[in-house]
């Protein structure tokens, strides 16, 4: 190898280094391998999968906020920008870089170095030349450990129980955002007709006042009528003003739960189907509960944190213990800090094994704070076992309540419209006082409002009750 070629890489590098400018970044380095352990798991930039799809949905934004909002653009809005669900993808890939790391430790170890000099020797003496060597030596090595007792195996089941563990996360903020945008999207509508049946309450107010006015100035009423309707007028635009404040404030938290800006316009649905794309099967309470213990996203993932807390004992033990690795050593005209003798070439191979006698007591403490991680673990997974079955339990006598008043409000609703109308035709035939109206169409104006908020809360708590139980999918949800 000629003596030139290193001093020609040596004078291209210092040029280099002279021209790049001094504010200019740290060259980054690009590894050729991308996960050749293949770690990162095969969802990755699939899209998002909810535990209640088969497959990927594929999340279309809405663009065009001048049409009403559905509960499915909702979703969509709500699933893309939320930040946890973006916080628990890069979970994934930092555990899964722990998996990698784990198995690693299964592979053996190459390293390598070369090393160029060259040596000038100058003298004052005149009868002595200038002399120059060159000397060129290189060495490389290779280590794998071999044996334990079973700490590289622990570690990486550990490391793949948090990677579960990790997707299990995943799920779960995919369920609660579903949840809260589902939530905040049904309060948002039901703000909404309370504020539509606040309006008309005041608008019938208004014209009941005017009938008044006119009756009283034929004389076929008295003044006490004329001032009961201005009072009911009065009270109804109040009862629409605290409406339409209550409205904007379920509009700002649908916005917070959507990720849009504050100053987005959002429009809902003026009505409500009775069916929303998904049924909720009927069961019983005890089988919802039994199959959220098995499946549920939050149990999984505290689950696989008990069982790669478990593994972390057998890790921690086998620190304490012997282990054996090989290695390879080769040197080519000397060995690291030794005088250059040209011409050599050395192979070594050495079988070590390594045994801890004493660490002070280290290796104990360390296996007894692993026994105490997995009693904490466990602990955790039995608190959330109780709270997954107590939200299966509320969610489920929600949606049982809900279903009844849904049918109670079509009844208030019908005989409401049946009153008023009597109502109205005796008072303009003067066979009754304005008492009597006032009180029916009250009595229609919260019947209206009972029935748009029943049918929200019915759709919202069969939803609820599917996330609750962890089994709520995008494809349950028309667009």
């Amino acid at each position: 190898m000629s003596a030139r070629i290193p001093t020609v890489i040596f004078l291209l590098l210092t040029a280099v280094q002279l021209l790049l400018p001094k504010s200019s970044p740290a060259v980054e380095l690009s590894y050729p391998f991308t996960d050749p352990l293949a770690t990162l798991p095969t969802l990755m930039g699939k899209g998002e999968i909810l535990p209640g799809d088969s497959a990927a949905v594929s999340l279309t934004l809405k663009n065009d906020f001048s049409r009403p909002l559905s509960l499915g653009e909702a979703l969509d809005l709500a699933l893309s920008n939320n930040q946890n669900i973006k916080r628990s993808w890069a979970d994934i890939k930092i555990q899964a870089g722990v998996l990698g790391e784990a198995a690693a430790a299964f592979l053996p170890t190459l390293s390598g170095g070369v090393s160029f000099t060259k040596d000038y020797i100058f003298s004052f003496d005149a009868n002595s030349s200038t002399t120059q060597s060159n000397s060129f030596t290189a060495q490389a090595s290779v280590i794998w450990r071999i044996f334990d007792f079973g700490g590289r195996s622990a570690n990486r089941s550990s490391a793949e129980k948090l990677l579960a563990s990790a997707l299990a996360s995943h799920d779960v903020a995919l369920q609660d955002a579903a949840g809260r945008a589902i939530k905040a999207y049904f309060d948002a509508l039901i703000a909404t007709a309370s504020l539509t049946a606040k309006v008309k309450d005041e608008e019938i107010a208004r014209h009941t006042l005017n009938s008044a006015k006119v009756r009283e100035e034929i004389g076929a009423i008295s003044q006490l009528d004329t001032l009961r309707a201005a009072t009911a007028l009065s009270r109804a635009s109040l009862d629409r003003s605290r409406a339409h404040s209550e409205h904007q404030k379920a509009l700002a938290a649908l916005k917070r739960a959507l990720g849009v800006p504050e100053s987005t316009a959002l429009l809902l649905p003026a009505e409500l189907g009775e069916q929303l794309g998904g049924e909720v099967e009927s069961r019983e309470l005890n089988l919802w509960v039994e199959e959220a213990q098995k499946s549920h996203p939050s149990i999984v993932k505290l689950k696989k944190q008990y069982e790669a807390a478990q593994e972390m004992v057998t890790v921690a033990k086998s620190a304490g213990l012997p282990d054996v690795s090989v290695s390879g050593n080769y040197y080519m005209n000397t060995r690291p800090g030794q005088a250059v003798n040209p011409g050599t070439h050395e192979t070594t191979f050495v079988i070590n094994m390594n045994i801890p006698l004493f660490d002070g007591f280290a290796t104990t403490y360390k296996v007894r704070g692993a026994q105490g991680r997995v009693e904490r673990s466990r602990a955790d997974l039995s608190d959330m076992e109780e709270q997954v079955a107590t939200d299966i339990a509320r969610a489920y006598a929600d949606t049982n309540s809900a279903r009844q008043n849904l049918e109670s409000s079509a009844t208030l609703i019908s005989q409401a419209q049946s009153a008023l109308a009597v109502s109205q035709r005796r008072y303009d035939n003067g066979v009754a006082d304005i008492t009597d109206v006032l009180g029916t169409q009250a009595a229609m104006a919260d019947a209206l409002n009972e029935r748009v908020r029943c049918l929200a809360e019915w759709q919202s708590a069969r939803l609820q009750l599917l996330v609750s139980s962890g089994r709520f999918g995008r494809r349950m949800v028309k667009n």
